[in-house]
């Protein structure tokens, strides 16, 4: 029952703290204001998390792995890689929506000048990179250019495409330079994949 309790009252602190993250972001955050949201003392923030930077962290780390997997379970579907691409952009309009974005990014930053965020960033990040990498890899196989690109190099190249559009957007950058840009390369990998095997094919 103690453990039960304990693991219900830790889920409603990291709830608690993503409410608040999404409404006042990370450097207004308060871990009082998270404690009274949570209904809990604000020692048991401290007992469970240590800190507020550890409490974000895991927060951003809970939802990375829920999307981690939303995203491998598109990338196994039986789809053409044009129709999954436009999957990923309206994957990245709910994210935004859900404010999982703005708190990745306010974390990037603040892992800028503070070297045990930017590991725990790069850890979360990594899991992204790997997942486009053994995409890359399997589209490169089918289309035959397997030795022309590096998967290493294409995963880099639309990991950092959807970092750098979800900062722009969030700096309030619109169409063309960002969701529109992103969308339309659906439209070139269509042609490239109808051209060795037809919209049936699977990346």
């Amino acid at each position: 029952m103690t453990s039960r309790i304990t693991t219900t009252t830790k889920q409603n602190m990291l709830a608690a703290a993503k409410e608040s993250l999404i409404e006042s972001g990370y450097s207004n955050l308060s871990t009082r204001s998270i404690a009274e949201r949570a209904g809990v003392p604000l020692s048991q923030i401290h007992y469970h998390f240590g800190s507020k930077q550890n409490l974000v962290l895991e927060v951003l780390a809970e939802e990375n792995r829920r999307l981690l997997e939303r995203q491998e379970g598109m990338y196994a579907a039986d789809q053409p890689l044009w129709k999954q691409w436009e999957q990923a952009c309206d994957y990245l309009d709910d994210d935004l929506e859900s404010g999982y974005v703005r708190v990745l990014q306010e974390m990037m930053a603040a892992g800028w000048s503070d070297p045990a965020i930017a590991t725990a960033m790069r850890v979360l990040l990594e899991g992204w990179f790997t997942l486009l990498r053994s995409v890359a890899t399997a589209a490169l196989q089918r289309l035959g250019t397997t030795g022309t690109l590096d998967p290493e190099h294409v995963a880099v190249w639309v990991g950092t495409m959807f970092l750098g559009a979800e900062g722009m957007i969030l700096l309030g950058f619109g169409d063309p330079m960002t969701r529109t840009a992103l969308r339309s390369l659906a439209g070139f990998i269509r042609t490239v994949e109808e051209r060795v095997g037809g919209e049936s094919s699977k990346p």
